[in-house]
C-alpha cells in the first residue's frame, strides 16, 4: 500500500513515519524541500515538486494533507484538484472548519475525486501512541482508505463519523472540551499556587498523585507533571495562550444551535485575555500546549 503526504510539520513528518514504520509506502512534498529529504533518509521518497509526487503515485492515488486550517488547504486542495484523476482520494487531516470540508466534497465530486475529512488528535506524541481520528465523508471511500488509518491509529483509536465534514465537526467538538479541561487544570494550579500552603506544596507531586487513581486522573496531569518537574514556576513560559480556531468554531456552533456551552466559552475567552495578562495559570496553558501539541510558546 502506499499514501503521499503534503505537509511535514509537527503532526505530519510524524504520520510519514508511523505509516512507513506500517510498511507503507510513503511520498512526502514540503514547501521547504529539506523537510522532506529528512524523511527520505528514514524511508520516505520525497518530492520537490506536488506534482511530481502525484506523477510519482499508482492509481487510485491517496494524498493525505497535514496543513494548516484556510488558505494553504484551500490552495492545495484546488492544486490536488487539478492534477488528480477520478478514484482518486484526498484526505485532509488538518483542523479545517467542517462547513470548508462540506465545498471541497462537493467541487471534487464532480470530478469524480473522493474527499475525506480526518480530525486527529494526538499531537507530538502520536508517532509513539498513535493518533485517534474521526473520518468523515462517503462511506465507501472511507472503507478503501481504511487500512491507512488502521496504521496511523491506536487499538480501537479510528472512527467513520459520517457524511463530508462530521470528521472535523466531531475534532472541533473534541477541542472545545479540549479548553475546558485544561482551563480547568490551570484554575485549580493557580488556586493551589496562590494559596497560604504554596510554599509547602509541590505541584509536581500532585500531578502525579492526582493520577492515582483520582477521578481526575488524566493524560494532561501526566504532561504537567513532566512540565512541573523540569520548570517547577514555570517561568521559562511566558503567559500568552494562543487559540488555535477549534475552540471559537465550537463556540459559534452552539450559539448558532441555541447550545449553552458556559465553560467551554469562559476557557475561550480565559485565551482571549491571556494576550494582556501575565498569571500563573496560563502558564499552566501554554505548558500544556506545548506538550501534547508542541505548540511554540512566547
Amino acid at each position: 500500500m502506499e499514501a503521499a503526504i503534503i505537509g511535514l510539520g509537527r503532526m505530519g513528518a510524524n504520520m510519514a513515519m508511523r505509516l512507513i514504520k506500517g510498511g507503507v509506502a510513503v511520498h512526502v512534498y514540503n514547501r521547504t524541500y529539506d523537510k522532506a529529504l529528512s524523511l527520505e533518509k528514514k524511508g520516505a521518497k520525497a518530492y520537490e515538486k506536488i506534482f511530481e509526487l502525484v506523477g510519482a503515485l499508482t492509481a487510485p492515488r491517496t494524498v493525505i494533507v497535514m496543513l494548516p486550517a484556510g488558505g494553504p488547504v484551500q490552495e492545495h486542495v484546488k492544486i490536488l484538484s487539478q492534477l488528480l484523476d477520478k478514484g482518486d482520494t484526498i484526505i485532509e487531516g488538518g483542523n479545517s472548519f467542517y462547513k470548508d470540508d462540506i465545498s471541497h466534497f462537493e467541487v471534487l465530486k464532480q470530478k469524480g475525486i473522493h474527499y475525506l475529512d480526518a480530525g486527529i488528535s494526538g499531537g507530538i506524541w502520536g508517532l509513539e501512541n498513535g493518533y485517534c481520528t474521526m473520518v468523515g465523508g462517503e462511506e465507501t471511500a472511507f472503507k478503501n482508505a481504511e487500512p491507512l488509518f488502521k496504521f496511523l491509529a491506536p487499538e480501537n483509536g479510528y472512527m467513520y463519523c459520517g457524511p463530508p465534514g462530521s470528521g472535523h465537526f466531531v475534532k472541533m467538538v473534541h477541542n472545545g472540551i479540549e479548553y475546558a479541561m485544561m482551563q480547568a487544570y490551570a484554575e485549580g494550579f493557580n488556586v493551589l499556587k496562590s494559596s497560604p500552603y504554596a510554599t509547602d506544596l509541590d505541584l509536581e507531586k500532585i500531578s502525579n498523585l492526582w493520577n492515582q487513581g483520582s477521578v481526575i486522573r488524566s493524560w494532561l496531569l501526566e504532561l504537567l507533571e513532566r512540565a512541573f518537574k523540569e520548570d517547577p514556576d514555570l517561568e521559562s513560559l511566558n503567559s500568552v495562550v494562543a487559540d488555535s480556531g477549534e475552540g471559537r468554531w465550537t463556540v459559534q456552533q452552539a450559539v448558532d444551535t441555541g447550545v449553552p456551552v458556559p465553560v467551554i466559552a469562559s476557557a475561550l475567552f480565559e485565551r482571549f485575555s491571556s494576550q494582556n495578562n501575565s498569571v500563573f495559570a496560563n502558564r499552566v496553558l501554554a505548558s500544556l500546549r506545548k506538550a501534547f501539541g508542541g505548540h511554540i510558546v512566547e
